[in-house]
């Protein structure tokens, strides 16, 4: 796979599966946009081994992807840095879990603007360019729990579930134009997220897994890879798990 030339906007870059991503592609030779919320220290590392792995150009910019304007000009400024945008990668996620009937509407709000809002963002501003540049590749971040909903996880279940129906709708009104829309459904990967888990949860987490084993944020990030490189053209509209096994 040979993405040389590409510019990439990767959200949610600054660590964990979208840190992986980022560096991926850049392994391939994308220039990456690192999209992030907090940490502009953490951003940068993340540039810096996307430069060190061999992109010719890797920046970061700090957006609040649940900001449709923020958006806009995170994209018109990757576009005006780099020359264009190729490939989109929808990662940026928050939970906030707790059980549906005591949950906080704040905490439900919190999630779906995120999660969910800001991928519709996102999606809205960059599948304009793909479809005026006759091409492009965009893979969403969903999540098994998108698939087979999780209890504690009412809000971040729905709001993954909402990126799965995102991808295919936009998958079939895109496909004509040579851009494929596509969506990658992890399981428990071992990151910030997965850590703060009890060792309770994570134990049950563990026992309902076929390959007995967390995933790594890489195991992510080669299938995002691939969907985003031009040996998969001609798949779009498919929701990969990268579970291990656990939604069998």
């Amino acid at each position: 796979m040979n993405l040389n030339g590409k510019t990439a906007i990767v959200t949610g870059a600054s660590r964990g599966i979208g840190a992986a991503v980022a560096e991926r592609l850049a392994s391939l030779g994308a220039n990456v946009a690192v999209i992030y919320a907090g940490s502009a220290e953490r951003a940068a590392a993340v540039c810096a081994r996307c430069r060190e792995l061999g992109s010719a150009a890797a920046r970061a910019y700090q957006c609040d992807v649940a900001d449709f304007d923020a958006v806009k000009r995170t994209v018109d400024a990757v576009r005006a840095d780099f020359g264009g945008v190729d490939l989109l990668v929808n990662n940026a996620g928050v939970n906030r879990d707790g059980l549906l009937p005591t949950m906080r509407e704040a905490d439900f709000d919190a999630v779906v603007a995120v999660n969910l809002k800001g991928t519709f963002n996102f999606l809205r501003h960059c599948s304009r360019l793909f479809l005026r540049a006759g091409g492009g590749r965009i893979v969403n971040i969903s999540s098994v729990a998108g698939v087979t909903g999780n209890a504690g996880q009412a809000n971040y279940a729905a709001s993954k579930a909402g990126i799965i129906g995102l991808t295919k709708s936009l998958a079939r009104e895109v496909a004509s134009r040579n851009v494929t829309v596509n969506a990658v459904a992890p399981g428990f990967i071992d990151t910030d997220m997965t850590r703060a888990m009890s060792e309770k949860a994570r134990e049950a987490a563990l026992s309902r897994i076929a390959s007995k084993r967390l995933g790594r944020p890489e195991d992510v990030a080669n299938a995002v890879a691939f969907l985003a490189s031009d040996a998969a053209g001609y798949i779009t509209g498919q929701v990969i798990g990268v579970d291990g096994g656990i939604s069998l």
